[in-house]
């Protein structure tokens, strides 16, 4: 019997909500549909906002987990025509996994609480997304992991192994989103050695907001923008002079720490500068950061595998590649999978996890107590 389940994810950087349509009936998996929908400007303003302390923000979050179940569940809603059209049936999906939106992440263990845990907080509704699709849904995968002393991030480690993972060689896959985050796959023929991941620092989110800012565009298409500009060595200095980038791993960060208000401290200085020279120096931190996430853990990798919006930025892929030049740098969908495409059935591949039943987390990534069963179940 053929098994389906949709994963739907909508990242940091903030653009939208991406589904996929998963078929797990064979041993490798198969994306059968994808579906794509934006958030308004004033959404996405919104959830920008709920990033920091602010007024009514209970409220506010409230009421922007309702919208975001009214997205995913557009989303779902062409994901179910699209199946239709294939001869696929509501019936035959098992559930929807849908991460939600991260508003704030504040794993580490807080000695002032009674349990010594921090907490990752996603906004969602998946018990409305349920009333809408007519489907169980999954979601809250994030904070089992914290609970058991984890990060709760990265999630995604153990199903890059699954999809990207070879047989005689090590892989690193480096999701560009809004946040960078890296996989360090081990051979699979070498099962006792460990997966690892961790966030690199800043994905998108930086350049993205300076050139909305700049250019009135959502993102630097292709890096040209930033290509045309020079580097500012005293401001790459100053961004990489970020005490997160020397803490060691298990790690991961958000926007709580990278945000436009850090952004804004540190370009003070430089307000003379020209804004395409700022665009190529943050272009530049951005693949500094990874690359050195790159060199400090995975040096042994014989291929860097890059998904997420940033696998468009062709400017970045040039300065990964040149920053890492005994690697191949390659794209996703180069290995069967588009970029845009990988978190979301990422999502799927952990619903379908929950619903067997089964670990979802990596302890040797999260630093969770132990492997875990991840996720909420809210039946349809």
């Amino acid at each position: 019997m053929r098994s389906f389940i949709i994963g739907l994810m909508s990242g940091t950087s903030l653009d939208g909500a991406d589904g996929v349509l998963v078929d797990f009936s064979d041993t490798s998996l198969q994306v059968v549909a994808s579906a794509t929908e934006p958030f308004s400007d004033g959404f996405r303003a919104e959830l920008l906002a709920l990033n920091t302390p602010g007024p009514n923000e209970l409220h506010r979050a409230a009421l922007a987990g309702n919208q975001l179940a009214a997205v995913y569940a557009r989303v779902v809603d062409k994901l179910l025509q699209n199946a239709a059209s294939r001869g696929i049936s509501p019936d035959q999906i098992q559930a929807v996994g849908a991460h939600g939106q991260t508003v704030r992440h504040q794993p580490q263990r807080l000695s002032s609480e009674p349990h010594g845990v921090g907490y990752t907080l996603q906004l969602n509704n998946p018990a409305l997304l349920a009333e809408l699709t007519g489907l169980d849904v999954v979601a809250d995968f994030r904070s089992r992991d914290v609970a058991a002393g984890g990060q709760g991030a990265p999630l995604v480690p153990a199903f890059h192994q699954g999809v990207f993972g070879r047989m005689d060689s090590a892989v690193a896959v480096l999701n560009l989103g809004g946040i960078s985050n890296l996989s360090l796959l081990p051979p699979l023929q070498s099962p006792e050695l460990p997966v690892r991941g961790f966030d690199c620092g800043p994905g998108n989110a930086l350049m993205d907001a300076w050139c909305q800012q700049h250019t009135g565009a959502p993102f630097d298409a292709g890096g040209a923008w930033a290509a045309s500009g020079r580097l500012i060595p005293a401001l790459l200095e100053s961004l990489l002079n970020e005490p997160y980038f020397a803490l060691p791993i298990p790690k991961s960060t958000g926007r709580d720490l990278f945000s436009l208000n850090w952004l804004a401290e540190k370009l003070a200085p430089f307000a003379a500068e020209q804004p395409q020279d700022i665009q190529h120096t943050l272009t530049e931190f951005t693949a500094r950061a990874c690359v050195a996430g790159v060199e400090q853990h995975g040096a042994q990798s014989a291929e860097l595998i890059v998904c997420g919006g940033g696998a468009f930025n062709q400017h970045l892929l040039a300065r990964l590649q040149a920053g890492l030049p005994s690697l191949r740098v390659s794209t996703s969908d180069q290995h069967g999978l588009p970029p845009l495409q990988v978190e979301a059935a990422a999502f799927a591949w952990l619903a379908r996890q929950t619903l067997k039943r089964q670990p979802g987390n990596l302890p040797s990534v999260t630093g969770a107590a132990g492997l875990r069963i991840l996720g909420a179940i809210y039946p349809a």
